[in-house]
């Protein structure tokens, strides 16, 4: 019977990450690879899929054909949809037929298993192996959503990235699922032909960058809800001024694709300001594209895993920015962005400390392990504490011996409450979250204090 192979990715991050593991031979031989190529963005009819982005057609070689998820499911959006129970063997007859399948047996490649479109398409082959992959930083947190019995038992593995070497992903560990290293060395041979590609399809906007520059990552977080507009220009800002502060003359600001582009007039004007001169990237390339064609002399963004590839790939100094005000906006406990936002805060200096930035170093492995590791257990327990019960002893112990003014910011004293955690509302004063006399007298106190703030 014939093999193929259906690899599922909805980022060009992810798809490099793809052809990394099959340069490196992480996956069985097959008579066919499919690259399922799912457009995710909010509005797919105005954003370019992955096949679109400069760049992408370094990646193309290593897949014998390539298909349109949304096509294949249109008008409906892979992010909201998922067959019924009984129309799965009517879905799956109708992928063999449409994909040239026939009788083969099928093996899954899927990211973001917990959610849409993964979910859907393990649905539809019902008894295909998967491997999970990960192509960022969520790989070190909990596993979110229950998956079922019908998916859970069929995951062979999780592949993932070294961006924190030391570090071991906590996702898919209570099915018992092991983890594997897509090698780095074949990881940035993909990136160093991607970044010929995109920079040959870009043209000037990526050959005119400035060499040595500070790169500042823009991110579109009030898009999620998780800060308002003005506070996700105020993060922007403090990039251009902590850059500027640092003696950078040179700065370039690669905006998040989906952000609107008035966003960057105030970074200018801010830039004017300060006597720096700021270059906007607009072109839709891979940050990665970046550290090897203008190789910057600093990187400093928020939470974006690109933060962790220049230090972990590429030895060039980054900064982190505006983690510790997510760290109290993420709501609620168990946001699976709260686990990146957790390792950048532990890991980077904050650019506002100049010192700090040029003296930071990249921790050992041995250090991740002793330092990161039970933090991050201890965050994961809060954020699933049903799925992992076998961390709870390990979480009281860190909370009763490291809970101090330093790490108290990575939990809340609520959840620690409804835990039964050291660190929780002493049991004298546990009925007031429950009060609804007090409960009501806050919000009121919280209405007046805004008033008087407005």
């Amino acid at each position: 019977m014939a093999r193929t192979q259906l690899f599922v990715a909805s980022t060009l991050y992810g798809a490099a990450t793809l052809a990394a593991a099959v340069d490196a031979g992480s996956f069985p031989h097959a008579d066919r690879r499919i690259l399922v190529v799912s457009n995710n963005a909010a509005v797919p009819e105005i954003t370019p899929p992955l096949d679109e982005a400069p760049g992408f057609s370094a990646l193309r070689s290593r897949f014998d054909d390539m298909v349109s998820w949304n096509e294949t499911i249109s008008p409906l959006h892979p992010s909201g949809w998922a067959p019924r129970a009984d129309e799965v063997p009517i879905w799956e007859r109708y992928l063999r037929l449409l994909w040239g399948l026939g009788d083969d047996r099928v093996e899954l490649v899927l990211e973001s298993i917990q959610v849409e479109p993964a979910l859907a398409i393990a649905a539809m082959f019902t008894g295909a192996p998967i491997t999970v992959y990960a192509d960022g930083l969520m790989s070190y947190g909990p596993t979110r959503n229950k998956l079922g019995t019908l998916v859970d038992t069929r995951i062979d593995r999780l592949l993932h990235l070294d961006l924190v070497s030391g570090l071991v992903p906590l996702l898919l560990t209570e099915y018992g699922v092991p983890s594997e290293v897509v090698p780095t060395e074949e990881f940035t041979k993909v990136l160093a032909e991607l970044a010929d590609a995109s920079a040959d399809a870009a043209g000037d906007s990526v050959a005119d960058l400035p060499q040595g520059a500070a790169l500042l990552l823009g991110q579109y977080l009030s898009a999620l809800g998780i800060l308002t507009a003005a506070e996700e220009e105020e993060l922007h800002l403090s990039l251009v001024r902590g850059a500027a502060a640092l003696g950078h003359k040179e700065l370039i600001f690669k905006p998040h694709p989906t952000a609107p582009a008035y966003w960057t007039e105030p970074l200018q004007a801010e830039a004017r300001r300060l006597g720096v001169r700021l270059t906007v990237l607009n072109t839709p390339v891979l940050a990665e594209v970046i550290y090897q064609k203008a190789r910057p002399a600093l990187v400093a963004g928020c939470f974006s895993t690109a933060l962790l590839t220049a230090s972990a790939l590429y030895g060039i100094p980054v900064a982190r920015a505006g983690t510790g005000l997510l760290l109290e906006r993420l709501s609620p406990y168990q946001n699976s962005n709260r686990v990146p936002v957790t390792i950048v805060h532990a890991l980077l200096p904050d650019l506002a400390d100049g010192a700090a930035v040029r003296d930071w170093q990249p921790p050992s492995p041995q250090r991740v392990t002793a330092e990161l590791t039970p933090l991050l257990h201890a965050v994961g327990y809060c954020m699933q504490a049903k799925v992992y019960p076998e961390l709870r002893e390990e979480t009281v112990a860190w909370l009763t011996h490291e809970l101090s003014p330093k790490t108290w910011p990575y939990f809340k004293r609520r959840r620690l409450t409804s835990l039964g955690l050291p660190g929780a509302i002493p049991a004298k004063l546990a009925f007031v979250p429950r009060n609804r006399t007090v409960r009501r007298v806050a919000r009121r106190a919280r209405a007046f204090k805004k008033a008087a703030l407005g």
